[in-house]
């Protein structure tokens, strides 16, 4: 019985550790990709390296936790084109590696703790 619970164990912790091992492998050749209009925002912050919060500043949208649709929705919803989207993602990643000093941390989190 104790053989069993071990083996058990085991291969949850492996399956844990492959699916860490295959993320760190995608987003290691995955970086600084041409934004596709199929990419979210959080996609496109995680290849380029930038806090979420400040790509949905640029593009005039509320941080969202699960915010899951492609830009071409959020250009279609915003009435423009998803090229003006890309273009205005790319100058706040350039103007975000150039001086991340400017922007200032996330919002808390609706219903979160407030400072006083």
């Amino acid at each position: 019985m104790i053989v069993v619970a071990f083996l058990l164990a085991a291969s949850f912790a492996g399956l844990f550790a492959v699916r860490a091992v295959r993320r760190a492998v995608y987003w290691s050749s995955h970086r600084d990709e041409v934004i596709r209009p199929w990419m979210s925002v959080h996609y496109v912050a995680r290849s380029y390296r930038v806090p979420p919060h400040v790509l949905y500043r640029a593009i005039n949208l509320e941080p969202l936790p699960r915010d899951r649709r492609p830009l071409r929705e959020v250009a279609r919803e915003q009435n423009r084109a998803f090229e003006a989207l890309a273009a205005e993602l790319q100058n706040a990643i350039a103007e975000f590696r150039a001086h991340p000093e400017r922007f200032p941390p996330p919002p808390p989190p609706h219903g979160g703790p407030k400072t006083p």
